[in-house]
Protein backbone atom coordinates (compact mmCIF):
# COMPACT_ATOMS: atom_id res chain seq x y z
CA UNK A 1 0.00 0.00 0.00
CA UNK A 2 2.95 2.36 0.29
CA UNK A 3 3.06 2.68 -3.48
CA UNK A 4 -0.48 3.70 -4.37
CA UNK A 5 -0.63 4.64 -8.03
CA UNK A 6 -4.36 5.17 -8.50
CA UNK A 7 -7.43 6.12 -6.51
CA UNK A 8 -10.77 4.91 -7.83
CA UNK A 9 -13.66 7.07 -6.65
CA UNK A 10 -17.31 6.24 -6.53
CA UNK A 11 -19.29 9.35 -7.50
CA UNK A 12 -22.74 9.61 -5.88
CA UNK A 13 -22.43 10.18 -2.15
CA UNK A 14 -18.64 9.92 -2.25
CA UNK A 15 -17.64 12.95 -4.35
CA UNK A 16 -20.99 14.60 -5.00
CA UNK A 17 -23.86 15.14 -2.57
CA UNK A 18 -26.40 13.62 -4.92
CA UNK A 19 -28.61 11.44 -2.74
CA UNK A 20 -31.17 14.17 -2.03
CA UNK A 21 -31.17 15.05 -5.71
CA UNK A 22 -31.99 11.44 -6.67
CA UNK A 23 -34.57 11.24 -3.89
CA UNK A 24 -36.35 14.32 -5.28
CA UNK A 25 -36.27 12.95 -8.82
CA UNK A 26 -37.87 9.70 -7.72
CA UNK A 27 -40.59 11.49 -5.77
CA UNK A 28 -41.38 13.58 -8.85
CA UNK A 29 -42.03 10.33 -10.74
CA UNK A 30 -43.79 8.53 -7.88
CA UNK A 31 -46.13 11.42 -7.16
CA UNK A 32 -48.08 10.49 -10.26
CA UNK A 33 -48.88 7.14 -8.62
CA UNK A 34 -49.81 8.57 -5.23
CA UNK A 35 -46.54 7.47 -3.62
CA UNK A 36 -43.98 9.61 -1.79
CA UNK A 37 -40.77 8.38 -0.15
CA UNK A 38 -39.30 9.87 3.01
CA UNK A 39 -35.63 10.80 2.91
CA UNK A 40 -34.65 8.40 5.74
CA UNK A 41 -36.39 5.61 3.79
CA UNK A 42 -34.44 6.59 0.67
CA UNK A 43 -31.09 6.56 2.51
CA UNK A 44 -31.79 3.21 4.17
CA UNK A 45 -33.27 1.27 1.27
CA UNK A 46 -32.35 2.88 -2.05
CA UNK A 47 -29.15 4.93 -1.81
CA UNK A 48 -26.24 3.43 -3.72
CA UNK A 49 -28.43 0.99 -5.66
CA UNK A 50 -28.51 1.23 -9.48
CA UNK A 51 -31.56 2.96 -10.94
CA UNK A 52 -32.98 -0.11 -12.75
CA UNK A 53 -32.93 -2.12 -9.52
CA UNK A 54 -34.58 0.68 -7.55
CA UNK A 55 -37.22 1.05 -10.25
CA UNK A 56 -38.12 -2.63 -10.05
CA UNK A 57 -38.18 -2.59 -6.25
CA UNK A 58 -40.41 0.50 -6.11
CA UNK A 59 -42.90 -0.83 -8.66
CA UNK A 60 -43.17 -4.08 -6.74
CA UNK A 61 -43.31 -2.59 -3.24
CA UNK A 62 -46.04 -0.09 -4.08
CA UNK A 63 -47.89 -2.29 -6.60
CA UNK A 64 -47.51 0.32 -9.33
CA UNK A 65 -48.98 -0.88 -12.61
CA UNK A 66 -46.47 0.68 -14.97
CA UNK A 67 -43.97 -0.69 -17.45
CA UNK A 68 -40.54 -1.14 -15.85
CA UNK A 69 -38.62 -0.14 -19.02
CA UNK A 70 -40.82 2.95 -19.41
CA UNK A 71 -40.32 4.04 -15.79
CA UNK A 72 -36.56 3.57 -16.12
CA UNK A 73 -36.56 5.59 -19.35
CA UNK A 74 -38.60 8.42 -17.79
CA UNK A 75 -36.42 8.50 -14.67
CA UNK A 76 -33.22 8.63 -16.72
CA UNK A 77 -34.58 11.44 -18.88
CA UNK A 78 -35.68 13.44 -15.82
CA UNK A 79 -32.30 12.98 -14.14
CA UNK A 80 -30.40 14.20 -17.19
CA UNK A 81 -32.74 17.18 -17.64
CA UNK A 82 -32.26 18.24 -14.01
CA UNK A 83 -28.50 17.71 -14.06
CA UNK A 84 -28.14 20.07 -17.02
CA UNK A 85 -29.89 22.88 -15.17
CA UNK A 86 -29.17 22.28 -11.50
CA UNK A 87 -25.87 22.15 -9.63
CA UNK A 88 -25.19 19.16 -7.42
CA UNK A 89 -22.99 20.09 -4.48
CA UNK A 90 -19.67 18.38 -3.84
CA UNK A 91 -19.21 16.35 -0.67
CA UNK A 92 -17.17 18.01 2.11
CA UNK A 93 -13.48 18.37 1.18
CA UNK A 94 -14.01 16.63 -2.18
CA UNK A 95 -12.36 19.26 -4.37
CA UNK A 96 -9.46 19.78 -1.95
CA UNK A 97 -8.76 16.04 -1.73
CA UNK A 98 -9.07 15.53 -5.49
CA UNK A 99 -6.63 18.37 -6.18
CA UNK A 100 -4.19 17.05 -3.56
CA UNK A 101 -4.09 13.53 -5.00
CA UNK A 102 -3.85 14.91 -8.53
CA UNK A 103 -0.89 17.10 -7.54
CA UNK A 104 0.76 14.02 -6.02
CA UNK A 105 0.75 12.47 -9.48
CA UNK A 106 -1.78 9.77 -8.65
CA UNK A 107 -4.07 8.48 -11.36
CA UNK A 108 -7.69 9.30 -10.53
CA UNK A 109 -10.67 7.41 -11.95
CA UNK A 110 -14.44 7.42 -11.49
CA UNK A 111 -16.26 4.09 -11.08
CA UNK A 112 -19.99 4.69 -10.81
CA UNK A 113 -23.36 3.04 -11.31
CA UNK A 114 -24.68 6.22 -12.91
CA UNK A 115 -24.97 6.35 -16.73
CA UNK A 116 -22.19 8.12 -18.65
CA UNK A 117 -24.30 11.02 -19.87
CA UNK A 118 -25.28 11.87 -16.27
CA UNK A 119 -21.63 11.86 -15.17
CA UNK A 120 -20.62 14.02 -18.10
CA UNK A 121 -23.42 16.49 -17.35
CA UNK A 122 -22.26 16.75 -13.73
CA UNK A 123 -18.62 17.20 -14.71
CA UNK A 124 -19.50 19.81 -17.30
CA UNK A 125 -21.09 21.93 -14.56
CA UNK A 126 -18.58 21.45 -11.73
CA UNK A 127 -15.29 21.40 -13.65
CA UNK A 128 -14.00 18.09 -12.27
CA UNK A 129 -13.44 16.39 -15.60
CA UNK A 130 -9.80 17.49 -15.99
CA UNK A 131 -8.69 15.65 -12.84
CA UNK A 132 -9.77 12.18 -13.95
CA UNK A 133 -8.02 9.87 -16.39
CA UNK A 134 -10.91 7.42 -16.76
CA UNK A 135 -14.62 7.05 -16.10
CA UNK A 136 -16.25 3.63 -15.85
CA UNK A 137 -20.01 4.09 -15.69
CA UNK A 138 -23.10 1.94 -15.82
CA UNK A 139 -23.05 2.43 -19.58
CA UNK A 140 -19.82 0.42 -19.93
CA UNK A 141 -20.72 -2.69 -17.92
CA UNK A 142 -23.26 -5.49 -17.96
CA UNK A 143 -23.32 -6.06 -14.20
CA UNK A 144 -23.50 -3.11 -11.81
CA UNK A 145 -22.25 -2.93 -8.25
CA UNK A 146 -22.14 -5.01 -6.05
CA UNK A 147 -20.73 -7.08 -8.92
CA UNK A 148 -16.98 -6.43 -9.35
CA UNK A 149 -17.12 -5.89 -13.13
CA UNK A 150 -16.76 -2.09 -13.04
CA UNK A 151 -13.69 -2.18 -10.80
CA UNK A 152 -12.11 -5.03 -12.74
CA UNK A 153 -12.67 -3.12 -15.96
CA UNK A 154 -11.18 0.05 -14.48
CA UNK A 155 -7.95 -1.60 -13.37
CA UNK A 156 -7.62 -3.33 -16.73
CA UNK A 157 -8.16 -0.08 -18.64
CA UNK A 158 -5.62 1.74 -16.49
CA UNK A 159 -3.10 -1.06 -16.93
CA UNK A 160 -2.49 -1.22 -13.18
CA UNK A 161 -2.45 -4.11 -10.75
CA UNK A 162 -5.11 -4.08 -8.07
CA UNK A 163 -2.40 -3.82 -5.41
CA UNK A 164 -1.57 -0.38 -6.83
CA UNK A 165 -5.16 0.88 -6.46
CA UNK A 166 -7.34 2.17 -3.64
CA UNK A 167 -11.13 2.59 -3.77
CA UNK A 168 -13.23 5.24 -2.02
CA UNK A 169 -16.90 4.24 -1.60
CA UNK A 170 -19.86 5.30 0.56
CA UNK A 171 -22.39 2.44 0.27
CA UNK A 172 -22.45 -1.25 1.05
CA UNK A 173 -22.96 -2.18 -2.60
CA UNK A 174 -19.94 -0.13 -3.59
CA UNK A 175 -17.75 -1.62 -0.89
CA UNK A 176 -18.87 -5.14 -1.83
CA UNK A 177 -17.98 -4.45 -5.47
CA UNK A 178 -14.48 -3.24 -4.59
CA UNK A 179 -13.83 -6.13 -2.20
CA UNK A 180 -15.16 -8.68 -4.70
CA UNK A 181 -12.67 -7.26 -7.21
CA UNK A 182 -9.88 -7.72 -4.68
CA UNK A 183 -9.10 -4.02 -4.24
CA UNK A 184 -8.47 -2.29 -0.93
CA UNK A 185 -11.44 -0.06 -0.08
CA UNK A 186 -11.97 2.90 2.23
CA UNK A 187 -15.58 3.66 3.16
CA UNK A 188 -16.42 7.37 3.46
CA UNK A 189 -19.64 7.88 5.38
CA UNK A 190 -20.73 10.51 7.91
CA UNK A 191 -24.16 8.96 8.53
CA UNK A 192 -23.71 6.99 11.74
CA UNK A 193 -26.83 4.91 11.02
CA UNK A 194 -25.12 3.58 7.89
CA UNK A 195 -21.61 3.11 9.23
CA UNK A 196 -22.22 -0.26 10.88
CA UNK A 197 -23.04 -1.89 7.55
CA UNK A 198 -19.76 -0.58 6.09
CA UNK A 199 -17.48 -2.38 8.52
CA UNK A 200 -16.50 -4.81 5.76
CA UNK A 201 -14.42 -1.99 4.24
CA UNK A 202 -10.71 -1.96 5.04
CA UNK A 203 -11.14 1.35 6.85
CA UNK A 204 -14.09 3.62 7.64
CA UNK A 205 -13.86 7.42 7.75
CA UNK A 206 -16.35 10.19 8.41
CA UNK A 207 -15.19 12.29 5.47
CA UNK A 208 -12.64 12.46 2.66
CA UNK A 209 -10.20 14.61 4.63
CA UNK A 210 -9.93 11.98 7.36
CA UNK A 211 -9.07 9.40 4.72
CA UNK A 212 -6.46 11.66 3.12
CA UNK A 213 -4.87 12.39 6.49
CA UNK A 214 -4.73 8.67 7.26
CA UNK A 215 -2.88 8.04 4.01
CA UNK A 216 -0.43 10.81 4.81
CA UNK A 217 0.18 9.55 8.35
CA UNK A 218 1.01 6.12 6.98
CA UNK A 219 3.23 7.67 4.32
CA UNK A 220 1.15 6.05 1.60
CA UNK A 221 1.46 9.30 -0.37
CA UNK A 222 4.25 11.84 -0.08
Amino acid sequence: MKNIKAILFDLDGTLIDSEYFHYECWNEILEEYGVQLTYPDWLKNYAGIPLPVNAGNLLEKYAISASLPEVIKRREALTLERLKTKDVNLMPFALEVIKFFHEQGLVLAIVTSSPREDVEAIFDRNGLRSYFSLMITRSEVQHNKPAPESYNKCCEALGLSKEDCLVFEDTINGVKAAKAAGIRCFAIQSNTDTQESLQIADRLFGDLMEAKDHLLSGQFVS
